[in-house]
């Protein structure tokens, strides 16, 4: 797999300067290994806004989950993207992707440490940003999605979880006990990827931990329907109407918890 840096998601995001985004690569350790994730905010903001942890795709860092990132930002939150896998795994198609985000969701012990690590590295970057890190929240998609659902069931302290287009499975449903704040699962309602069995499972397991929970399933959508690049019909396809929905869905909900 390559080691090369951030393959075109900085290039990517130099036609938002106009919109005073700043994209900051950000090294860290776990357990001595290399990571690096991505910092992404608006700096024409001077208030501490809240922070959010990304959990982007299998593929990671693309000049696609860039621009998802900052357009998840906007002007009201400071994202931090996570490194799932270490700096010397950088996938560069989907057979790669897949094998390093399959070693990864075999192992959720390893999973949940790794997000949690990125929420660490979020809260130190008070120094970098104007972040108010007593208000964090995390988003995913597809495989981000389901990390960031295993970071919710392992109690993490976190105002709100948010899932688009993500695996809702778990190993551990008991787990779920853990959940401190508000889930949100944004799911496409003819999504091939996630079985009804995941979805009745995943209800029971929100329903037995009585977690605050909401599943929204968006008829006519598929999976990565809020990824422009995404063009196998019926399968992976953008769907620019479920995806603006489901953004709205993502502020609504932190509105609502950043502001209690």
């Amino acid at each position: 797999m390559k080691k090369s840096l951030l393959p075109l998601a900085l290039m990517g995001l130099v036609g938002l300067a106009e919109a005073a985004v700043v994209v900051k690569p950000v090294p860290y350790e776990i357990d001595g290994e290399a990571f690096e994730g991505l910092l992404i905010y608006d700096d024409a903001v001077t208030a501490a806004r809240p922070g959010l942890l990304m959990v982007p795709n299998w593929l990671w860092v693309t000049e696609d989950s860039a621009k998802k990132a900052a357009r998840a930002a906007g002007d009201k939150y400071v994202v931090f993207m996570a490194d799932m896998y270490g700096k010397a795994v950088r996938p560069t198609n989907a057979d790669e992707a897949k094998a390093a985000a399959t070693l990864v969701r075999s192992d959720r012990p390893l999973m949940r440490k790794r997000a949690q690590a990125a929420v660490e590295v979020l809260k130190a970057q008070t120094a970098q940003v104007a972040l108010d890190a007593s208000r964090l929240g995390a988003i995913g998609f597809c495989f981000g999605g389901g990390a960031v659902l295993e970071l919710a069931r392992s109690g993490a302290d976190l105002k709100g979880f948010v899932s688009f287009h993500g695996n809702l499975d778990t190993p551990n449903p008991a787990d779920a006990q853990n959940i401190k704040a508000p889930v949100l699962v944004l799911h496409g309602a003819d999504d091939p990827a996630v079985p009804q069995a995941q979805i009745d499972g995943f209800i029971a397991e929100m329903k037995a931990a009585k977690a605050d929970w909401q599943l929204v399933s968006y008829g006519g959508a598929v999976h990565s329907f809020t990824s422009p690049v995404a063009n196998v019909p019926g399968r992976n396809e953008y769907h620019p109407v479920v995806a603006e929905r489901a953004f709205t869905a993502m502020n609504d909900l932190f509105d609502e918890v950043f502001t209690q």
